[in-house]
């Protein structure tokens, strides 16, 4: 080991603490700007001070080409890992807009693609940390040294960890079959990153479209899932009975999740949005009828907000005139427990007059 070798890796024993802080601070302000404050979700974060081992070779092989220790931007790294392409450009600016960035020595490995190199198709910043963002007495030269930072999707990330253990590094070591294979391997793993994105998109845009449609009360043809359900409650098209019913009594309404009773109408058989609202407009005023022989003569002063639905979706019920078991199964879901032989009769007297049972 030559002098200035061993120059440079006193530095680095000198400074290491330095590193470990530098790491504590970028790997939680990376988490606060990305999943806190952007709420981004993300694969995961990573970072890790270079072993003194790695640095040992690294020097030994290219010692020559560092003047000092500031001159090595790999002692310390952080690695953030997206789930979709386009994530890895809007983390680089937020990145841009908080560290300083050498530009000349980042590098954007996604623009030296090869075809046998997706798991490197990485975005690399060779960074500092800028004194007004963070600085610490106690590690003068924290500002000093410089740092990468990788990001890249979960797919390369999966891919270049396998390329990794696999030894796989040039055609000489590994035989053409193999590396064959994972040549296409590779590009199935781009055409996923490719179709994910994609399909992420889609999935946005079909969701905007839905929302728009149901904010307009345009419900035709719109099929009933979660996303179409959860923009119809969004409405509130039961709150004007819900505060009906609680005049009855003059009760507060405590509100209530709706999203339980979206089972409840799949299991129902209804298919699309209009059905929902026809059930509404067709069932509100027997709904009432119901609620007020329930609530007549007591002096309850809190109602649930979902009592609207329950008695709207109790009277469509009964109007189906199913077997009693099977009206029984039915009602078990709309009220969320076992309805009693008891409470079933109670409720076919409370509808006798309201419906034809």
């Amino acid at each position: 080991m030559d002098t200035h070798v061993k120059d440079l890796l006193d530095e680095f024993k000198e400074n290491e603490p330095t590193f470990h802080a530098m790491k504590d601070f970028v790997l939680g302000y990376l988490r606060k700007m990305i999943c806190e404050e952007q709420g981004i979700f993300i694969a995961g974060i990573e970072a890790r001070v270079k072993q003194y081992d790695s640095l040992v070779g690294k020097l030994n092989l290219k010692g020559h080409k560092y003047k000092s220790i500031e001159d090595i931007t790999d002692l310390f790294g952080a690695r953030i890992i997206t789930f979709y392409i386009d994530q890895v450009d809007f983390i680089a600016s937020l990145i841009e807009k908080k560290f300083d960035i050498d530009y000349e020595n980042s590098i954007d490995k996604r623009k030296l693609y090869e075809v046998d190199r997706f798991g490197y198709m990485s975005l690399h910043y060779i960074c500092k940390i800028p004194k007004e963002l963070y600085s610490d007495k106690e590690f003068p030269r924290l500002n000093d040294f410089k740092f990468e930072i990788q990001m890249r999707t979960s797919l390369q990330h999966v891919w270049a960890t396998i390329f990794h253990d696999t030894g796989y590094k040039s055609d000489v070591e590994v035989p053409k079959e193999y590396i064959r294979k994972l040549a296409r391997l590779e590009g199935l793993l781009e055409i996923a990153d490719d179709e994910f994105l994609t399909i992420r998109n889609e999935i946005d845009l079909y969701r905007k479209k839905i929302r728009s449609l149901v904010s307009k009360g345009e419900f035709k043809d719109i099929s009933l899932n979660i996303d179409s359900y959860k923009n119809y409650i969004d409405l509130k098209p039961y709150m004007p009975l819900v505060q009906k019913i609680a005049n009855i009594t003059g009760a507060e309404v405590e509100f209530v999740s709706y999203l339980r009773f979206y089972e409840v109408f799949v299991d129902l058989g209804i298919k699309t949005l209009s059905e929902v609202e026809q059930m509404r407009i067709d069932n509100s005023d027997d709904a009432y009828k119901l609620s007020l022989i329930q609530l007549g003569g007591t002096d309850i002063d809190i109602i649930s907000s979902t009592v609207a639905i329950q008695n709207i979706l109790t009277i469509y019920i009964l109007k189906k005139k199913a077997t009693r078991e099977e009206t029984k199964s039915m009602l078990e879901k709309v009220y969320g427990r076992t309805v009693s032989d008891n409470y079933l009769e109670k409720i076919f007297e409370q509808t006798k007059g309201i419906i034809l049972i």
